[in-house]
């Protein structure tokens, strides 16, 4: 399997990929739900872990609990991995790293490949190198097609 693809099916959690939430897939409680929507409205913008469990109408120590139980995550490695994807989503469309990483919601491009690599095992470098190759194969075989037909 090429490396890329081992990457990109890190995230194990149907729940969670690049376009945002499939509430319908999680078995959470309507707490945890409106929790979740609040996430993915706002996912690029500072949340705070209070504001999430007000909406959950749990303490914050219950709300951990309740949401990684429910989940599979801690509510802060959720907004990250919803950043993250979004920021893939970003650098793929050409946008400069350090511009990806503040319209995802991370203070400055350091903090943003911490987590990326962290996330997802490589450099955000490495990922548009190899989403390039990807792309690049992509179109060379679509040439050789076109060419052979």
């Amino acid at each position: 399997m090429h490396e890329l693809a081992l990457h990109e099916t890190a995230f194990r959690e149907p729940i969670l990929h690049e376009g945002g939430i499939a509430l319908s897939a999680l078995p959470a409680s309507n707490g945890i739900r409106r929790a979740l929507r609040h996430i993915e409205r706002h996912f690029t913008d500072a949340i705070y872990l209070e504001d999430l469990a007000a909406l959950a109408g749990l303490s914050v120590c219950r709300f951990v609990t309740v949401f990684r139980r429910q989940v599979g995550l801690t509510p802060h490695r959720f907004i990250c991995h919803r950043r993250i994807g979004f920021a893939k989503g970003l650098l793929r469309d050409g946008v400069p790293m350090a511009l990806a990483a503040s319209e995802a919601g991370f203070f400055d491009q350091s903090h943003f490949s911490r987590h990326f690599k962290n996330i997802c095992g490589i450099t955000p470098g490495r990922y548009l190198r190899e989403v390039g190759e990807a792309t690049r194969r992509r179109g060379e075989i679509g040439t050789c097609l076109q060419t052979a037909a």
